[in-house]
């Protein structure tokens, strides 16, 4: 069996922050932009406090099989929330998206890629 990458998303948005929890966060902010944006194994969160209380962690998983997304997506909402707990953030309305990138259409350039690949055997 090949190994399956998955991108998971989990979003929720910040509930009943102190004000020296939001002033925290807005300090942080500008390593949480979302032009900063990537999928890790870690997870890396991305928010902008300042215009809206939302937030995305983006994990980075594998598997060997299908089915191992359900397990990924369980692991990654389990990080979001040990990692706002830890904080003692508030949060809500959690929800997760997942994407096993085996089966991902292919973008231009991997199209391309692959028909020049065909094309020299």
């Amino acid at each position: 069996m090949s190994s399956r990458t998955f991108r998971i998303s989990v979003r929720g948005s910040f509930d009943g922050l102190t004000a020296a929890q939001r002033a925290e966060l807005l300090a942080a902010a500008p390593e949480h932009d979302v032009l900063r944006a990537s999928f890790t194994s870690e997870g890396h969160l991305t928010y902008d406090i300042a215009a809206r209380p939302f937030f995305t962690f983006r994990f980075l998983d594998s598997g060997e099989a299908e089915e191992d997304v359900l397990d990924a997506t369980a692991r990654a909402e389990l990080a979001a929330e040990s990692w706002l707990a830890d904080r003692g953030y508030g949060f809500k309305q959690l929800r997760s998206q997942a994407e096993d990138l085996s089966l991902a259409p292919l973008g231009k350039r991997q199209r391309q890629a692959a028909a020049r690949g065909d094309a020299g055997r």
